[in-house]
């Protein structure tokens, strides 16, 4: 059985802290959206680098590994990115193997 989100400890990350998106903002600030988006979908396997929250978070994961069965703690990445950057973005926390499958769009 599943343990129920009400009795995990949940803690949102917003995708510019667990990763360094600062390369990416820069092209978007200097070239606009459009070639954003064509350099995420040309470095779609490429991870970001690691962000400032992400020792944290990883650290916070692992919580999970002294409590396999239960698995009390969860992160939800928080993003306003693009669909592109998205992807690029749940290829990276693959590519790191930390364990976090729910996102959420903010604006």
């Amino acid at each position: 059985m599943a343990y129920p989100i009400e009795r995990k400890l949940v803690i949102g990350v917003a995708s510019s802290a667990l990763f360094d998106l600062t390369e990416s903002h820069q092209i978007y600030l200097a070239q606009g959206v459009d070639e954003y988006r064509i350099h995420q979908e040309k470095n779609i396997d490429i991870p970001f680098p690691q962000g400032v929250a992400f020792p944290f978070i990883r650290r916070f994961l692992g919580i999970n590994k002294a409590f396999p069965k239960q698995l009390p703690v969860e992160v939800v990445l928080l993003s306003r990115n693009s669909p592109e950057t998205g992807l690029r973005v749940f290829r990276s926390i693959k590519h790191y193997g930390l364990d976090i499958s729910r996102a959420a769009r903010y604006s």
